[in-house]
C-alpha cells in the first residue's frame, strides 16, 4: 500500500504545470461541454503509459545490482527535483491531434504521446523499479494521480490555474524529490 499513496502523491504534486495538464486544460476549452470524454481519453492514455513506464522499471531491477540501483533511483530523484523547478510548456505537436479521431480518440493520442519522457512517466519507470514487488500498485497510484491533478482542470479550467501558486507546488514537489532521493542513497 506504501507504493500506492507515494506513487499517487508524487504524480499529482509532479503533475502541477506539468504540460499533460496544460493539455487538458487547451483539450478543455476546444471541446467545450465534453469533459467526460476528455477525462476518460486521459484515463485510458495513462493507464496505457504507466503500465508500460512500470514494466520497464520492474524490468530495469533484474539487470541492475541493487547498490547501483540504489544509487540511480537517488540520484534520478534528485535529477526530478531540479527538473520540477522547470515550468512545462505546451508543445505545439502535443496539442496537434485533430478532430478526426474525435474528443476521446484526440484526447488517448495526444495525452500518450505528450507523456512520453514526462515527468511523470519517468517518475513511474522510477517508482516501479523501486517498489518492484508492487508495480500493479504503483501504476494504478500514478493513475490516481494523473486524474487528481487532470480531471478537476478538464472540470474547472482556468478557475483553478489562477488560484493555485504553481510555483509553490512546484517548490514543495521539488522538496519532496530530494527527501527520496537522498533516502534511497542512504538506504
Amino acid at each position: 500500500m506504501q507504493a500506492f499513496f507515494v506513487a499517487t502523491g508524487i504524480v499529482t504534486l509532479a503533475e502541477m504545470g506539468d504540460k499533460t495538464q496544460l493539455l487538458a486544460l487547451v483539450l478543455a476549452s476546444r471541446y467545450r461541454g465534453k469533459a467526460w470524454p476528455i477525462v476518460a481519453g486521459i484515463f485510458v492514455a495513462t493507464i496505457v503509459n504507466h503500465a508500460l513506464a512500470g514494466a520497464v522499471g520492474s524490468f530495469v531491477t533484474h539487470w541492475i545490482g541493487p547498490t547501483a540501483l540504489r544509487w540511480i533511483l537517488g540520484g534520478s530523484f534528485i535529477a526530478m527535483a531540479l527538473w520540477m523547478l522547470v515550468p512545462d510548456k505546451l508543445d505545439e505537436e502535443d496539442g496537434a491531434a485533430r478532430g478526426k479521431f474525435g474528443v476521446f480518440g484526440t484526447t488517448v493520442l495526444a495525452f500518450f504521446l505528450a507523456e512520453m519522457g514526462d515527468k511523470t512517466q519517468i517518475a513511474t519507470v522510477m517508482l516501479a523499479a523501486r517498489f518492484v514487488q508492487d508495480y500493479v500498485w504503483v501504476v494504478v497510484g500514478t493513475t490516481l494521480g494523473m486524474m487528481l491533478a487532470n480531471a478537476p482542470v478538464v472540470f474547472l479550467g482556468e478557475r483553478i490555474m489562477r488560484r493555485v501558486p504553481i510555483r509553490w507546488v512546484h517548490g514543495a514537489s521539488a522538496a519532496i524529490f530530494v527527501v527520496l532521493g537522498v533516502l534511497m542513497i542512504v538506504g
